[in-house]
């Protein structure tokens, strides 16, 4: 079956932007990123910018922007059977050209577990003018690594 990304959550101002492959099947059905609760991603958010957390997708988003981050995903659109990132075929990715230079102030990407890093490096060519960073996945298919584990990775995007 054929799915679609959302738009990306952004403004002019961001300095940083969050890429994932492709939302899961209950974020879908939910219109929100990361909406399933399993995905540790929120949690990561509010935790390293020590924000209370929150269920309300519209606080969540704000936290994002106060903080100078975008958040999008690679893929516009793949042929998918579940969540899994690796049942992705037929994928088309985001325009990243025109997202870019919508957003002049960006100058880190953070990718948002390996996949998302593959898919982007292999159809952006980004000319050095960005510093690429790969985290652990948030998806509680990466049961590998502990919250604290992922929570220090991921605590490099306040220091940007």
């Amino acid at each position: 079956m054929k799915k679609y990304s959302f738009p990306p959550i952004s403004n002019p101002n961001a300095t940083i932007l969050i890429l994932g492959t492709m939302p899961s099947v209950q974020s879908l059905a939910l219109g929100q990123y990361y909406g399933n609760p399993r995905n540790t991603f929120w949690k990561l958010i509010f935790t390293i910018f020590d924000t209370t957390f929150s269920t309300e997708y519209e606080t969540r988003k704000s936290v994002l922007l106060h903080n100078h981050m975008a958040l999008w995903d690679v893929l516009q659109a793949c042929v998918r059977e579940g969540s899994l990132d690796s049942a992705i075929e037929q994928e088309i990715p985001n325009d990243f050209n025109s997202f870019l230079k919508a957003h002049p102030h960006i100058q880190h990407i953070y990718f948002n577990g390996q996949k998302a890093a593959a898919y982007f490096k292999h159809y952006v060519k980004s000319n050095n003018k960005y510093i690429l960073v790969t985290l652990p996945s948030t998806s509680p298919a990466n049961a590998g690594k502990s919250f604290d584990l992922k929570s220090k990775e991921w605590a490099v995007i306040k220091h940007e």
